[in-house]
């Protein structure tokens, strides 16, 4: 094994999931059921005060994480450890402490109003369970990120120049972190346990219902026997699924399992196919109307309504699997691979058929987003919805055991985020107390000066250093804190800013050298990790500079007049299309490697936004066009 395999084994491995059977498993599963039970509730009424939900979700889940994850990969899969059971039961009493006194915590003055021994016990309690269960979650990667941010809180004042802050002590430490909502029950927390859980419970009934397959056929259907069919599959149906699960690695596991393999058959090589796999599933944090978790926490963070946010995302997304595809398509004709079988492809109408009615609930949530319902009622009218037209045919139709289990599988599934999301809320809690944000702004803009350019370029680079290993959420509201306040000195839009940070958080997830989607692509793929996530790389390099683009024309977000909109809009999948070309090095034919480096330019200056640059970019690509055409007549001149 090579020293990179094992520090990133060290480093980013986690816990093992369990698996529970009998008695342990009757105890779980009610358990699970009745954290989803409370999330629905406390969404259709309302009455539950927010930090109080928080507490009682991230307690629960705290409780619940430490029955299925084991402390290692080798932990018994079976059952708990003794061990785990007294920190179960001590996420529990904590939770229970903190919801009986939500009151006097809600009205207390901090740093002002003593803390009592028994919030030290359990405040310190919650603390360690937390650093505990994030590193079950998802390795140690993210608890060393978070321990560095606790070790500079209580000893960075012994440091001089700018990082230098006050000094903090362990009391003032906890007072913050856990008795204020600027902590561990904070935005992250409390966005897990709203909408992120609403949506993926959504998701969770969806897929149980039978919509996943449906998604896969409907592809198939329209791209099945075109060159690289399974290959387009995989974007499209990655790209559907994506659209209500919005998490990559979900969406790898699900569509991937089925896609991968048939790509392998038809003679995509084992690291494309991963690679493609990956793209098209990452892709899915940004298409609305399901964001991910990332976005969700935006809405909270920034008080730009999630509506607003989805319509903006839309024609960045569309760009995102615009350059997807193109890429696909000319790889699959430069290397004749041909599309799937006709026995293979399905009919119209008898898929539309089958699984038509899966339409319904994707219509139901997003008309109910632009007619301005709360996410949180969207998630429960689609869920809802799901159920009604599912049981309108007996094959998809769910009963109440089927229900009851997806309601199990959506908690189960939220456990490690919501770990993540109050990890990420210590650091956040962390950079508020220090200043931290205002220093590392000032950082930035030593080292970019006032150039807007290079500052977006460093950003870019720390929210894909942070994401190595880290969920998109956290990689979000760190950057979001962090570098937030410089993006407004800079005079950057806040949507625009702060989608650029959910789309490089986004964009982390595949990014080498740790892509937890590569990672999770891989063994299906039978692949090495980081070529895989190389590939994903290269068939999204667009997505790497569309943000760019609507950061200086916010007319990618759909802002100012529709003609410009829709100019800005042409020539950016123009320039997408453009560079898929250049990068396979095939466009109607083979492209010499002059040609294509003056269409890579050509591409750059269709996505940079401005008639100007559209005009340049016409230009380049006459000129690389026309020079191709006397290359490849004259090969010897080549």
């Amino acid at each position: 094994m090579s020293l990179g395999k094992r520090l990133i084994d060290v480093f980013f491995s986690v816990g093992c999931r369990r698996h529970p059977t009998g008695l342990v498993a009757w105890a779980i599963l009610p358990f699970a059921i009745l954290i989803a039970i409370w999330v629905i509730y406390a969404a259709l009424f309302a009455i539950i005060d927010p930090l109080a939900h928080s507490i009682v979700f991230a307690c629960g889940m705290l409780a619940l994480l430490f029955l299925i994850c084991g402390p290692t990969e080798n932990s018994d899969r079976s059952k708990p450890h003794w061990t785990d059971w007294p920190m179960s039961a001590l996420s529990l009493a904590s939770g229970v402490y903190f919801f009986l006194h939500v009151k006097e915590i809600a009205v207390r003055i901090t740093l002002l109003d003593p803390l009592t021994s028994a919030d030290l016990f359990f405040g310190t309690a919650i603390f360690l369970l937390t650093i505990e269960a994030t590193r079950r979650a998802t390795g140690l990667g993210l608890t060393l990120i978070v321990l560095i941010f606790i070790t500079y809180n209580l000893f960075g004042h012994h440091l001089g120049g700018v990082l230098g802050h006050g000094y903090i002590s362990f009391t003032h430490f906890l007072d913050v972190m856990m008795f204020t909502t600027d902590g561990v029950f904070g935005v992250a927390v409390r966005v897990a346990a709203t909408y992120a859980f609403l949506f993926v419970m959504f998701g969770t009934i969806l897929e149980r219902a039978g919509g996943a397959r449906f998604f896969f056929d409907i592809a198939a259907v329209f791209t099945g026997r075109h060159a690289g069919g399974p290959a387009k599959i995989a974007v499209i149906s990655s790209g559907l699924y994506g659209m209500i699960s919005g998490s990559p690695t979900a969406d790898v596991v699900t569509t991937g399992s089925v896609t991968i393999p048939v790509m392998k058959r038809l003679g995509i090589s084992n690291t494309q196919a991963g690679g493609i796999e990956v793209a098209a599933s990452t892709g899915g944090s940004i298409m609305p109307p399901v964001m991910g978790s990332a976005a969700f926490i935006m809405a909270e963070y920034t008080g730009i309504p999630y509506r607003d946010i989805a319509i903006a995302a839309f024609l960045p997304a569309i760009l995102y699997y615009v350059g997807v595809y193109s890429q696909v398509h000319f790889h699959a004709v430069r290397k004749g691979l041909v599309g799937l079988p006709e026995d293979q492809i399905p009919g119209l109408a008898p898929t539309l058929r089958s699984g038509g009615v899966f339409l319904v609930p994707l219509a139901v949530l997003i008309v109910a987003l632009l007619m301005g319902y709360s996410p949180n009622m969207v998630a429960v009218m689609a869920a809802i919805s799901v159920v009604v037209v599912a049981s309108l045919r007996k094959e998809t139709r769910m009963g109440p055991k089927a229900i009851v289990m997806a309601l199990a599988d959506s908690t189960m599934l939220m456990v490690t985020v919501t770990a993540a999301c109050a990890a990420a809320g210590l650091v956040v809690g962390g950079i508020s107390m220090t200043g931290l944000a205002a220093k590392f702004s000032h950082l930035i803009h030593l080292l970019a000066g006032a150039n807007m350019l290079p500052s977006l370029i460093v950003i870019a680079a720390l929210s894909l250093l942070l994401g190595m290993g880290m969920p998109t959420p956290n990689v979000y509201i760190l950057t979001a804190v962090l570098v937030g306040p410089l993006l407004a000195q800079l005079g950057v839009d806040k949507m625009a800013g702060n989608l650029f940070l959910v789309y490089f958080a986004a964009l982390s997830a595949m990014t080498p050298p740790v892509a937890v989607a590569a990672y999770a692509a891989a063994p299906i793929a039978d692949a090495n990790p980081l070529k895989v996530g190389f590939a994903a790389v290269k068939l999204t390099l667009a997505a790497f500079i569309v943000p760019f683009a609507f950061i200086y024309g916010t007319e990618l977000l759909l802002r100012g007049p529709v003609w410009l909109i829709a100019f800005s809009f042409g020539t950016a999948f123009v320039g997408v299309v453009l560079l898929a070309a250049a990068l396979e090095g095939w466009f109607r034919g083979p492209l010499s490697p002059l040609p294509r480096l003056i269409i890579a330019a050509a591409a750059l200056a269709f996505i940079v936004p401005g008639i100007a640059a559209a005009a340049i970019g016409v230009g380049l690509a006459v000129a690389a066009f026309m020079l191709n055409r006397i290359l490849i007549r004259n090969p010897q001149t080549s």
